[in-house]
């Protein structure tokens, strides 16, 4: 595939990333949860520092875009006087977890993401795309998140520890969970998992300690609409408007969680339309597509104007891409539609970057043709 380079990082607020529309500012929320006032402080940051675009990151973070080499220090500076930021860049940097966003306080969930956050100081050096999930509700919902090592629900009721890519794990406590979780990513370290990259690549076979039987309980995904908490409201392709936001959670002075799933949870409100906000479930939802071009610099085509008209026309699950590296989904996709030199790749059952059924589609030529599957 054509000229794409894998960082092998993920941005945060401590290190941007360059893309074509300026620096990508990724904020980590404690527990993905902000608070009114943090909502519109941020949201204020993004209009002031950025272009006031925001994304709702696969991993329940939010990307502020459009930052510049002068604006981003200011940008970072406002973000860490709301408590959204780490003031130290190591444990910022270090802080990538995953929540069920049902967490309610002092449940398990928030007891062990809580206790993690803050030992943050005791994990070994981790590949920057490693990840965490603390999905320790009574019905598990993150099982298709990305997360390299996660603590869950098992189906028998216990808790356990799972190195991600394994089909089972190791019961464990609330008591010693996070113990249990730190051991787990210093084996990693030691056995040469920086050179896999993730835990599902690593190929060392387990410590004998961190072998079980007990295999993950399942939950029901999270869908638009009414929610024990509020209401649920998807964002097509993650991405809103700081303006839009901020009018949102100042009109009803809500606290807002996020998931990796492009819906975000607003606290105690009753559900009703809001702009650029989705109530009900839509294919647009279920397609997914990252920024393309003239956003991001190695992508060559552009990708949402185009899922956009291939939502409603198939089933299953479809994936455009800019380029091969395929950020918008690591997993296989139904379909997919890889950006190369100004035209489309289309592969069935792949990810981005597979080896293709067509070559060199037009955008129109892409509708027709899945448009008929």
């Amino acid at each position: 595939m054509s000229g794409f380079v894998v960082k092998g990082w993920c941005p945060d607020a401590w290190r941007p990333m360059m893309a074509g529309d300026g620096l990508l500012v990724r904020v980590r929320p404690p527990l993905a949860r902000l608070t009114a006032e943090q909502v519109e402080g941020l949201c204020k940051a993004a209009i002031r520092h950025g272009n006031g675009q925001i994304d709702l990151t696969a991993r329940a973070n939010l990307q502020l875009r459009g930052a510049t080499e002068a604006s981003w220090p200011i940008m970072v500076a406002e973000l860490q006087a709301l408590g959204l930021v780490d003031p130290d860049p190591a444990r910022e940097g270090r802080g990538a977890i995953i929540v069920n966003p049902d967490w309610r306080e002092g449940d398990d969930t928030h007891a062990i993401a809580s206790e993690w956050r803050v030992r943050l100081a005791e994990l070994p050096e981790l590949p920057g795309k490693v990840g965490f999930v603390v999905d320790a509700g009574p019905a598990p919902i993150l099982a298709h998140a990305s997360g390299d090592f996660r603590i869950e629900r098992a189906a028998a009721g216990d808790l356990l520890l799972r190195a991600d890519g394994r089909a089972s794990g190791v019961t464990v406590t609330r008591s010693n969970a996070v113990d249990a979780l730190i051991r787990l990513a210093h084996w990693f370290a030691d056995s040469n998992g920086r050179t896999a990259g993730r835990m599902a690549r690593h190929t060392a076979s387990l410590p004998d300690w961190a072998e079980g039987d007990a295999v993950p309980a399942s939950g029901a995904p999270m869908q638009p609409g009414a929610h024990p908490m509020g209401a649920v409201y998807g964002l097509p392709f993650g991405r809103i408007e700081a303006a839009s936001l901020a009018a949102f959670a100042r009109a009803h002075d809500c606290a807002i969680r996020l998931t990796p799933w492009r819906l975000l949870i607003a606290e105690g409100i009753v559900p009703a339309p809001a702009a650029g906000m989705l109530l009900a479930d839509s294919p647009i939802l279920h397609v997914d597509a990252c920024v393309g071009a003239p956003a991001c610099p190695q992508a060559s085509v552009e990708t949402r104007s185009l899922a956009a008209r291939l939502a409603p026309l198939i089933e299953g699950r479809l994936h455009v891409s800019g380029c091969a590296k395929g950020c918008a989904r690591a997993r296989a996709a139904d379909w997919v539609l890889t950006g190369r030199e100004g035209a489309f790749d289309l592969a069935c059952n792949a990810r981005a970057g597979a080896t293709p059924l067509h070559t060199g589609l037009t955008p129109e030529r892409a509708v027709a043709l899945l448009g008929a599957c």
